[in-house]
């Protein structure tokens, strides 16, 4: 039985994010667009199992709205042999991930640009090792909660996808938001959280790069982040 997007109170599917765009694309921003998009874009017409896209690859990776590309495209060009997929459904972050793929010649990205919700649904079971959600959009009115990307729904679908011992990586800069996450991990079998240490968390991923976002964080006086590991049982 296929299972189904969250729904809004008019039926319509909820998206986990806002807008999809900003500033235009300048003309040649758009033009690489336009030509090399089509060749790394998923489209969906049914389940997808990720090794199709990356049939000699070791390892398979999804990072869920990668904003600007800068992680994304770093891990890329480190691991050539680990395939990755890039969620993200904002035009500007998609324009320029492409122009980082044309420039440095990465071959191991594909692209996905609707919501991350929807691939997961359609991958197989235990078909990736490794799960990034970096700086999601914290939805910080209470109202707005029901948008945040970490719910009962993308747990579960994450913790069907992630194979045993993967791992589901989870970064922000809203004590908020690292909380909610915690207390909706720790509802679940399926994922354990071990830190080396108390206070362990805050110690960025080995090889971590700060992302545009972060430093707009640090600029704005957000000094700390957290950076959560659980590891799929």
């Amino acid at each position: 039985m296929a299972r189904e997007l969250p729904k809004t109170r008019d039926g319509a599917p909820r998206a986990f994010f806002g807008r999809r765009s900003g500033k235009k694309l300048h003309r040649g921003q758009q033009a690489i667009f336009d030509v090399i998009l089509p060749l790394l874009e998923i489209k969906l017409a049914g389940p997808l199992d990720p090794r199709s896209l990356f049939p000699k690859a070791k390892k398979i990776i999804v990072e869920i709205g990668y904003g600007g590309g800068e992680h994304l495209a770093l891990e890329a060009a480190n691991h050539p042999t680990t395939g990755y997929i890039g969620c993200e459904v904002f035009t500007g972050g998609i324009g320029k991930m492409v122009k980082m793929i044309a420039a440095d010649g990465l071959e191991n990205i594909r692209l996905f640009t609707d919501d991350a919700l929807k691939l997961l649904i359609a991958l197989p079971d235990t078909s990736l090792d490794e799960v990034y959600l970096l700086y999601p959009d914290p939805w910080l009115k209470t109202r707005h909660h029901k948008r945040r990307f970490v719910s009962p729904t993308t747990l579960a679908e994450l913790a069907r996808v992630i194979r045993p011992s993967g791992t589901f990586h989870f970064a922000s800069d809203i004590e908020d938001y690292a909380n909610w996450t915690l207390t909706h991990i720790v509802r679940l079998a399926a994922f354990s959280f071990a830190p080396d240490a108390p206070g362990s968390w805050h110690q960025p991923y080995p090889g971590w790069q700060p992302t545009r976002y972060e430093q707009k964080a640090r600029r704005e006086g957000r000094l700390i982040s957290f950076y959560f590991s659980f590891r799929r049982v």
